[in-house]
């Protein structure tokens, strides 16, 4: 399965980031928690350099939260100071500008000793698609100041934002990178929703998705579709879902499509459960 998408506005994107660092305090790194370092663009390390920045963890209600912990320890480790956050409801959200401070601190000090009023953080929001950018921005203004979309792409054009007399947030599209080097992270990355299922084969994603389960999660298999495994041949497998969720075209036989197009949403919409699609000992 290869994915790639790369979008003109997303190449547009990728320069005003880089024109506009210099207006910016910091940088807001938003990252989904249920895969922390498959939705880091790598290309931000190259454009960021040593901008001063914050690591969110976005979605971690969404997300295994004993991983999620392991995550935030593993990045603070790193040098970089990382929240977890969920913006649909602003659970963790204060804890956004209480650690823009804390990463600022020096910054701030020595424009006091510079006789410099104190003045609201000036930061840049950046991430993948569908990462919920501008929900987290919504949740912090307390109003909807940021298009949203249930969908990657949403926001195609940079916009300042004041939230309150703490920040003022510079919001800019979601960026991807051009090429995926490991194809896993292209398919951790559509199966939860960051790229558009339109270029997508979901029965690949179908099938990613349950090898993966069957890895790091069995029980989560059995307890939504009864089974202990997958069958060899998988078609197997999707005979059973199939007709355990009477999934079948007339005539009798199982719909495959819709067969997978189930076991996506499912994992998209937390069926089976809270699911971390990273794990830090792939990465130390």
């Amino acid at each position: 399965m290869t994915i790639q998408w790369f979008p003109g506005h997303m190449a547009k994107a990728r320069r005003q980031v880089t024109e506009n660092l210099k207006l910016v305090d910091i940088v807001f790194e938003l990252i989904d928690a249920r895969l922390p370092m498959s939705s880091r663009n790598p290309m931000l390390d190259d454009i960021i350099h040593q901008k001063n920045r914050l690591l969110i963890l976005n979605k971690a209600d969404m997300a295994d939260e004993l991983q999620t912990k392991r995550w935030i320890q593993f990045f603070q480790e790193k040098g970089h100071k990382a929240v977890a956050v969920n913006s649909l409801d602003s659970k963790g959200l204060k804890r956004v500008t209480k650690a823009a401070e804390e990463v600022l601190a020096e910054k701030w000090e020595r424009m006091r000793k510079k006789g410099l009023k104190p003045r609201a953080i000036r930061a840049m929001i950046v991430g993948i698609p569908n990462v919920g950018k501008s929900t987290m921005i919504n949740r912090l203004a307390k109003k909807n100041v940021a298009r949203t979309g249930n969908m990657p792409g949403v926001t195609k054009s940079q916009q300042w934002i004041r939230v309150g007399k703490e920040l003022e947030l510079l919001d800019t599209p979601g960026i991807l990178w051009p090429k995926f080097e490991d194809q896993r992270v292209g398919a951790k990355l559509a199966v939860t929703g960051a790229i558009k299922d339109a270029i997508t084969n979901m029965d690949d994603l179908a099938i990613f998705g349950l090898n993966f389960l069957e890895t790091y999660y069995p029980q989560r298999l059995h307890e939504r579709y009864q089974i202990d495994g997958l069958e060899d041949p998988i078609v197997g497998t999707f005979d059973h879902i199939g007709k355990l969720r009477n999934i079948k075209v007339s005539g009798g036989d199982i719909d495959y499509a819709l067969v997978s197009e189930l076991i996506v949403r499912d994992i998209r919409n937390e069926h089976l459960g809270k699911l971390t699609f990273d794990f830090v000992e792939d990465y130390e």
